[in-house]
């Protein structure tokens, strides 16, 4: 009995019915490698011709992703163009804008299709853009998704001056139509800006004014609440509400006698062209480095400033970073009898402030969203969105519910299980980083969390002490060198493997890695041939095994003795 494939029965061929097919095949084939070969004859000899035409759009014809073929065409025709009038080269690109209509009912996602037609336009002495807008329609009525189209229909709006008010009316027609038109909903948050940019002079860039916002978030609500399970509306919604880009400042900056470095730390990961110290009224030449080798982009850049500049505890110091990118300084002072200095000007992670209005208006989406979870109560778009919502408006007063939703979308969505971890630990540092900046602590302590992964260690610049201990770590990341004044860092009964963050932290004295999964050689009776990682400068970790410590070889100049402790799985 045939089987239903795609709402058609799929019939069984016999062997003569398959042969016949496969000579058809290759008598095909033959033709058209014929063909092939004689084009690029006729090219390599540079034969522009109406043969090479009509050759050209024999094979185009069967298959219209041969860009060769493609640029053979456009060679041709702009040779052609030269021996004739302007009425007759309007002719010629007409039928050529024929020709590929017929050949993107072949493949209406070809690329060379696409781009050949935008390339005839540009030739044709008087293009035709109502007809190329009509084009566009009919394929998008296709295939909503066809982003080739898409593409390429951009262009005819701006070649034909049709304006933004007109194509967001385009959009409310499909996605009236459909809902699930993800091409439609993305266009309009790429005009709605445009059409109502929100009025405040400094406001981020691609905000529209609260007004539209709402008649957005009524619609949003319309799609989502009639197909909950759809994820274009949700995607749309998710915009909506976090429209604003961070702005990229500098957050913090770490001063020390000891060590006579600087330590600046950005809001986002920056280029260390542009940043220059300035030290009591002299701008000093100094080399900025990135914590880690790896990173040619960092949220954080150090610099050694000479030698003796700042060591004498009885001098006071002012020193004024300057970002001459963003135009902008940070000041901050070095007081006698203190050995270190650190001015933190913006918790990055943190919450922004909310306004009433947007605040009361958040808070009615999330009462919508509530509802919705009522009726759906394992929808995975629902519970995120929730989740982000919660963390919006006071991300420590709904950490309980925030947790309890992350373990409702593990179950109802196995197969992100790892992304929803991810997330989950990415929200749990931020809070304890709330935490730690309201009680003004160097220690910071993420144990018995459940974190897969690690993120912000760019705003722990100042943290003396962690403890990641009885989490589901995998690695240490290159990250994790921009906690240059870690002294202390337990990671207990984690899943490590790699240690690679452990680069230059010239302050690191002890570290704790019992029950992890560093790799062991049993050939060898120690972990690695090689030294491990690098602790301090010049100072070497070399992972010999004695009584569940690591030592460490002293470089010539005398540091505090590094411990390690570690103890295998296996």
């Amino acid at each position: 009995m045939p089987f239903p494939l795609h709402g058609r029965l799929k019939i069984k061929s016999t062997a003569q019915q398959e042969e016949e097919k496969r000579k058809e095949r290759e008598k095909k084939l033959k033709a058209f490698v014929s063909a092939r070969d004689a084009v690029l004859k006729k090219r390599s000899a540079g034969e522009h011709d109406e043969e090479a035409l009509q050759l050209t759009q024999q094979l185009l014809s069967s298959n219209p992703d041969f860009a060769t073929l493609w640029n053979y065409r456009r060679e041709v025709l702009l040779h052609l163009e030269t021996l004739r009038e302007k009425d007759e080269v309007q002719k010629l690109y007409e039928s050529e804008l024929h020709f590929i209509e017929a050949c993107l009912k072949v493949n209406p996602k070809s690329y060379g299709c696409w781009h050949h037609r935008s390339w005839v336009n540009t030739r044709l002495p008087q293009p035709d853009w109502t007809r190329e807008l009509g084009l566009c329609d009919r394929c998008l009525s296709l295939d909503e998704r066809n982003f080739h189209c898409w593409d390429y229909r951009r262009v005819v709006v701006k070649e034909s001056g049709v304006s933004a008010e007109q194509e967001l009316q385009f959009t409310d027609r499909l996605i009236g139509s459909n809902f699930s038109n993800y091409s439609s909903w993305h266009y309009r948050s790429t005009l709605l800006p445009q059409l109502h940019p929100q009025p405040v002079p400094d406001s981020a860039p691609n905000t529209i004014c609260e007004e539209q916002l709402l008649k957005e978030y009524e619609l949003a609500h319309n799609a989502f609440f009639t197909d909950p399970n759809d994820q274009s509306a949700w995607f749309y919604y998710r915009w909506l509400l976090g429209r604003a880009e961070r702005e990229e400042m500098i957050s913090c900056v770490y001063v020390s006698r000891e060590g006579q470095r600087v330590s600046v730390a950005f809001s986002k990961p920056v280029h260390s062209e542009g940043l220059m110290l300035v030290l009591d009224g002299q701008p000093q030449q100094v080399e900025w480095r990135s914590a880690h080798p790896r990173f040619r982009h960092s949220p954080v850049w150090l610099c050694d400033l000479p030698p003796g500049s700042i060591s004498d505890i009885s001098n006071e110091h002012n020193l004024t970073i300057h970002w001459t990118e963003k135009h902008t300084h940070r000041d901050c002072a070095l007081y006698t009898e203190c050995e270190v200095c650190v001015f933190v000007f913006v918790c990055v992670c943190g919450r922004s402030e909310l306004s009433v209005e947007k605040s009361s208006v958040l808070q009615a989406e999330l009462q919508s969203c509530n509802q919705l979870l009522d009726l759906e109560p394992q929808n995975k778009w629902c519970l995120l969105t929730i989740i982000l919502l919660m963390r919006a408006l006071d991300p420590l007063g709904h950490e309980k519910e925030t947790l309890a939703h992350f373990q409702t979308l593990k179950e109802v969505d196995p197969m992100r299980s790892s992304y929803y971890s991810d997330l989950c630990s990415k929200f749990l540092i931020e809070n304890t980083i709330l935490k730690m900046e309201y009680a003004e602590v160097r220690v910071f302590s993420l144990s018995n969390k459940n974190l897969t992964t690690l993120c912000h260690l760019d705003q722990l610049l100042f943290v003396t002490h962690i403890n990641l201990s009885s989490n589901q770590l995998l690695r240490l990341p290159p990250q994790f060198a921009m906690l240059q004044c870690l002294e202390v860092l337990e990671a207990d009964d984690n899943a490590i493997e790699s240690l690679e963050g452990l680069y230059h932290l010239p302050k690191l004295e002890e570290v704790s890695l019992r029950n992890n999964r560093i790799l062991f050689s049993k050939k060898s009776k120690c972990f690695y041939k090689k030294p491990l990682f690098w602790c301090q400068s010049q100072c070497l970790i070399w992972p010999c095994f004695k009584d569940s410590v690591f030592f460490i070889n002293k470089p010539i100049q005398t540091y505090s003795r590094a411990k390690f402790c570690y103890s295998p799985l296996f």
